[in-house]
């Protein structure tokens, strides 16, 4: 007789065989140019293997079908399924792994750039990443993000993802590219500058540690090692070394050495009043945290927005700029 283990791989075996014959006569209805009949029959499907728990074959089936429709320029059929994807991962209350996370980023990147829809797919998929690691989204899947966003040249929204990442080897590359690309060599520094110190607010100090060495390296205006020609390098250099040591003193000498260097742009000294309450036990200040524009910045930027649809904005929103 056969055994309860070869019984189970046959069934799926069958069920497998089913849901490819199921797919070649969709995609053959697509081919044919019958759209409309084809994107029903998936969403037909789909609600029935959800109803029988077959959350996998869904998911792979609307996979599937909506790179079919983006290949065929059919763009609303195809954001459809590809939220019915995520409505899959969130009604099999799925584990977060590395394979759901690049199919959900190659579905963004297949969405038109201007759509609402790409909007609402990656503020939906970030919030099921929570399910990892990561407050505003799993590292990986922000990395996944960003260098989609890099290649279409949109650095601003880029750069936001990659200080969401853990990749400060990618965003520094990234930020040579915009640069090069949109800045003013006067602002080289300013570039690598911004990012360590978000970096460090985020209190992540070995993408600070990366991003400014792999920037310092890659870029053609700067000097490979230091002391570097621009002040304000030099002061990102002896902060990292600070945030090692620990020691205010270092610290506090560091920022009034630098001011004039500091005073270029206004958030710089806002960002390390908050690196001093992380690194070097500095109290916040009595006044009522951050206000005005540059606390809401601040805040978009950690995170700090409890409610859920604050959250939503600051995943996708790029609220920091560098222009």
């Amino acid at each position: 007789m056969m055994s309860e283990q070869e019984a189970l791989k046959c069934s799926n075996a069958r069920n497998r065989g089913g849901t490819q014959r199921v797919e070649g006569k969709l995609r053959a209805s697509v081919e044919k140019g019958d759209y409309y009949e084809a994107h029903q029959m998936y969403r037909t499907l789909f609600f029935r293997y959800i109803s029988q728990a077959k959350h996998t074959d869904a998911r792979e089936l609307m996979y599937n079908g909506a790179q079919l429709f983006f290949s065929y320029n059919q763009l609303n059929s195809a954001a459809d399924l590809s939220m019915l994807v995520l409505e899959s991962l969130e009604k099999s209350e799925a584990k977060v792994e590395d394979e759901d996370l690049e199919h959900l980023a190659k579905l963004f990147s297949l969405m038109d750039p201007n759509s609402p829809e790409r909007v609402a797919f990656v503020s939906r998929a970030l919030k099921w990443s929570t399910g990892g690691s990561g407050k505003l989204g799993a590292p990986k899947l922000h990395q996944l993000l960003a260098v989609t966003l890099w290649k279409e040249q949109n650095y601003s929204e880029s750069r936001y993802h990659f200080l969401h990442s853990s990749d400060g080897e990618g965003c520094a590359q990234m930020l040579v590219e915009y640069s090069a690309q949109r800045g003013f060599r006067s602002e080289v520094d300013m570039f690598v500058a911004q990012a360590v110190l978000q970096f460090l607010c985020l209190k992540n100090k070995n993408s600070a540690s990366v991003v400014f060495s792999t920037y310092t390296q890659k870029h053609p205006s700067i000097e490979k090692d230091p002391p570097f020609v621009q002040p304000l390098l030099n002061f990102i250099w002896f902060l990292l070394l600070a945030v090692d040591g620990g020691k205010l003193t270092v610290f506090t000498v560091l920022c009034e050495q630098y001011q004039p260097s500091l005073k270029r742009d206004p958030m710089y000294n806002e960002y390390l009043d908050r690196i001093g309450q992380l690194f070097f036990g500095v109290p916040p200040k009595q006044s009522s945290s951050y206000g005005g524009l540059l606390g809401n910045l601040l805040n978009s930027l950690m995170g700090s927005g409890e409610d859920e649809e604050g959250e939503e904005a600051q995943e996708h929103g790029s609220p920091i700029e560098l222009d």
